[in-house]
């Protein structure tokens, strides 16, 4: 009997991409609340830790209060419910990866999570366990009896436990909130409350457990009575232990899935044909189906930035597809938010997101070193060719007011000048982009649809600078021998623009010849005794006609000569 096989059309595809990234969104959503609730149960547990620093009687009192949710039948089932979502989850992200070489944060918390259930089932049978199936009373004071005088060997173990888990804890709280732009001002009080809660915590236990070891060396009763109060018989010690051998051999084998899975899933791989990934630097490696860029460019050691570890939150693993995007189903679920919240253009992707199946050419738009900060930067601003306008502003005989003036009165009339000058930037939508000395330069259709707006737009700005020093002049007029004068050039063309410098300070500015002929114009206001130089080019995109005359003038490193209009007022151009 012959079956037959429907072939999945494109919007076939594109809903069960898009059934994908819903779905990763709602795994990455329980695992932040399942691990916000152990986190939540952890802080109250050892906070009841702190306060054996006091004494036993108020330590029990207040781990009364604060655990006493967690005491309910409901919050038992809410928090292991929780803790088997994270367990689950955890494998899951094992066996998803295509690749297991990590950062070495990421192999911390990894290697810190698969620990936190072998040192802590011990604990959480002989307590909650026990007291749910076996019927113990368990209190402060028979749990440090049977750490610090039955077990003597446990405590260091129990200090282990408190330690991963909560390192475990922190890692994980950083890498979630160090893409805020809020968490840089609170990191020292989350620092410090990191580090305070766990030593208050073990110094607690410390104490408390030295208070119980002086207890039984002057009863010989206490250790019977105390046994005897929390219902804790050999026997049920020893259903105890094989139900910590059993929760244990559970544990270790689930553990072995899905490397098991990785195994099987490689060996199937390896008989097909994968697809290519071709990078900037012209390596050329094969995807292992199913991985992700930023997978397989780890797998084949090649540096690439991810802040978050492949999580879709810090868009540092930003790349530009310059080849195969037409393959690539559309941004969806974290992604699509990720690549919203910083205006990627159009053929920008997350590295830790796409799993091509088709060859594909990239482009990293981010080095690889960049830490959370630096995905910040909006999407498009990493350094393209695109069309701008450049203005040009210098300051005349700028070096006249330091000959009989003093350094701090120069630098309170240049302060002023720039201030004027950055607000008539700001009202006339323009970019405030370098600093040059007695001058600066200035970027206009940079957030335009349309950049060819960027010379209306400039020259608007133009007539508000000068309008600004006007006024200037006139509440300086006591201060100053001669009015400040100022130059402008403004011109239109390509160039590469973005976020430029050193990783810490970068700005975003332009490069390129357009840059090179606006200085080059705007030093030329002297020459024609002039405020504004506009290139002819920036005068056509604007759509002006001018009855100037049409100058033509030389611009060094460049072959041909750049004509442009030298005017005495800035044309109206509405606005």
């Amino acid at each position: 009997m012959a079956v037959a096989v429907t072939a999945q059309t494109p919007a076939d595809v594109a809903r069960w991409w898009q059934m994908a990234g819903l779905a990763h969104v709602l795994r990455a959503r329980l695992r932040l609340a399942s691990a916000l609730v152990l986190l939540s149960f952890v802080i109250c547990h050892l906070t009841g830790h702190i306060f054996l620093l006091v004494s036993i009687p108020v330590a029990s009192y207040v781990a009364g209060f604060l655990m006493a949710v967690w005491w309910t039948t409901t919050g038992a089932l809410v928090l292991a419910t929780a803790l088997l979502a994270h367990f689950l989850n955890a494998l899951w992200s094992i066996y998803v990866r295509r690749t297991l070489r990590l950062t070495r944060w990421e192999w911390a918390q990894v290697v810190l999570g698969l620990a936190i259930i072998p040192l802590m089932v011990r604990h959480v049978v002989a307590t909650r366990i026990a007291q749910e199936f076996l019927l113990t009373s368990d209190d402060y004071t028979s749990v440090l009896l049977r750490h610090w005088v039955l077990t003597p060997d446990y405590p260091l173990f129990h200090i282990a436990a408190v330690l991963t888990v909560w390192v475990h804890a922190s890692i994980g709280i950083h890498f979630w909130l160090h893409t805020k732009k809020w968490y840089p001002t609170w990191r020292p009080v989350f620092a410090l409350t990191g580090l305070l809660i766990p030593t208050l915590a073990i110094a607690g236990y410390i104490a408390g457990g030295n208070h119980i070891l002086r207890q039984a060396e002057e009863n010989p009763q206490f250790i019977e009575n105390v046994l005897k109060n929390a219902r804790s018989t050999p026997e049920r010690v020893a259903a105890a232990r094989r139900l910590e051998r059993r929760i244990g051999a559970a544990y270790f084998a689930l553990l072995l899935v899905p490397f098991a899975g990785r195994a099987v899933r490689g060996l199937a791989y390896r008989l097909r044909q994968p697809p290519v990934l071709t990078h900037s630097n012209g390596q050329r490696i094969r995807i292992l189906p199913g991985a992700t860029v930023l997978e397989t460019l780890r797998a084949n050691r090649i540096p690439h930035a991810s802040a978050c570890g492949g999580r879709a939150r810090c868009t540092t693993c930003r790349i530009r597809v310059t080849q195969g995007l037409d393959h690539l189903p559309p941004p969806s679920g974290l992604e699509a938010t990720a690549l919203a919240r910083i205006d990627a253009p159009e053929g920008m992707r997350l590295a830790c997101q796409i799993r091509p199946t088709t060859d594909i050419s990239i482009l990293p738009l981010l080095a690889a070193d960049v830490g959370a900060a630096d995905g910040l930067v909006r999407g498009g601003l990493e350094g393209s060719e695109r069309l701008i306008t450049v203005v040009f502003v210098d300051l005349r005989a700028s070096t006249r007011l330091g000959e009989t003036r003093m350094p701090y009165d120069v630098l309170f009339i240049l302060n002023r000048f720039f201030a004027e000058m950055t607000k008539a930037l700001a009202d006339t939508d323009g970019h405030y982009s370098q600093f040059t000395g007695d001058g600066l330069m200035a970027l206009y259709g940079l957030d335009a649809a349309d950049p060819t707006i960027g010379p209306v737009q400039a020259l608007r700005g133009a007539r508000e600078m000068l309008a600004r020093l006007a006024q200037l002049n006139q509440q300086m007029e006591a201060e100053l021998r001669l009015p400040l004068q100022m130059g402008i050039g403004i011109h239109f063309g390509e160039a590469i623009v973005g976020s430029m410098g050193p990783p810490r300070s970068q700005i975003i500015t332009a490069i390129g010849d357009t840059v090179n002929t606006t200085a080059r114009l705007e030093s030329l206001t002297k020459d024609y005794d002039c405020v504004l130089i506009l290139s002819r080019r920036a005068a056509e995109v604007a759509k002006l006609t001018l009855p100037d005359k049409l100058h033509v003038a030389p611009v060094k490193g460049r072959s041909e000569s750049v004509e442009f209009y030298a005017l005495k007022t800035v044309p109206d151009v509405g606005g």
